[in-house]
């Protein structure tokens, strides 16, 4: 079995790498950089825009992830809100125009995208799901619909089985959501940030591994699927879990105007912890998947230990 992760050179398409690897499969990462083999995975180049020699490995292969796009953890700036976008829709057009070339072509094709798509969620009203999800509005929710519009309209052939996979926050040891969020609590900041009320919702990296494995298996499931484990947190009740796990009793909680004034000078957006993101995903409960981190308890246990 052979696995091409475009843009799978960070923290998460690292994990999928060895996960699958780990499996036997062959993993192929497309990436911008040149690394040497390491055991089943390999290094191959593309710039994420033109068709070149990394399209031959998409024929025969079984599955493509694709991971690619610039992160979001920066500022709004003219110039960075067009790299996010054109890095996502550049990567998304070339990969359909090379699977559609293969003679050969993947039977399975998962692409990223973001719960971001929903609305910004709060108090008791029922989680966005991929049913009866409400779309928000603004910058991150504009790119979220324009990625997944050049997706969905890729001219591939009928038989490759097409998943837009809109991921929460993955949560896993060094690396992603989790370092920055730990230092705070280490440093006894890790109390509410913001109103506290906001929700978020999560994966553990792991699960989310899983998830991948189970869609690519389960070959009557095509669409939308959340990534989202099944219990959304309070950002005040996440950080006190966090906490707990780290056995620190106490976090200075971080108001609104501080949030700014800090994502100012690390030279992010607030929007990233003050939008509220309660998301599950019903489809993945439908086919029987079963998480192995469900709370956020259950995940901080094995990320802190």
């Amino acid at each position: 079995m052979k696995l091409i992760i475009p843009g799978g050179s960070g923290f998460l398409g690292l994990y999928l790498a060895e996960f699958f690897s780990k499996k036997g499969w062959e993993v192929v990462i497309l990436t911008r950089g040149a690394k040497a083999p390491q055991g089943n995975i390999r290094y191959v180049h593309w710039d994420g825009k033109t068709i070149e020699s990394w399209a031959d490995e998409l024929d025969n292969a079984d599955a493509v992830v694709n991971m690619a796009g610039r992160t979001v953890n920066c500022r709004y700036t003219d110039k960075n809100k067009a790299e996010i976008l054109n890095s996502r829709l550049d990567s998304t057009k070339v990969l359909g125009e090379a699977i559609a070339k293969a003679a050969n072509p993947p039977k399975i094709w998962v692409n990223s995208s973001t719960a971001t798509y929903y609305k910004d969620t709060r108090g008791d009203l029922p989680a966005n799901d991929e049913y009866n999800g409400q779309t928000g509005e603004g910058f991150s929710v504009g790119v979220s619909q324009a990625w997944e519009k050049v997706f969905n309209e890729a001219p591939v052939p009928s038989n490759v089985r097409k998943i837009a996979l809109r991921s929460t926050i993955v949560l896993g040891k060094q690396g992603g959501a989790m370092d920055p969020i730990l230092g705070l609590v280490k440093k006894f900041m890790g109390g509410a940030q913001g109103p506290g009320t906001q929700y978020i919702s999560w994966v553990h990296v792991h699960d989310f591994a899983r998830i991948v494995d189970f869609l690519i298996e389960r070959t009557d499931i095509a669409g939308v699927i959340n990534c989202a484990a099944p219990n959304p947190e309070l950002n005040r009740d996440f950080m006190a879990k966090l906490r707990k796990a780290c056995k620190i009793s106490f976090g200075l909680p971080m108001p609104e105007w501080m949030l700014r004034m800090g994502a100012v000078l690390i030279q992010t957006e607030a929007e990233l912890i003050l939008k509220s993101r309660k998301v599950v995903s019903k489809r993945l409960e439908e086919a029987g998947f079963q998480f192995d981190y469900p709370t956020v308890e259950k995940a901080f246990e094995e990320i802190v230990s």
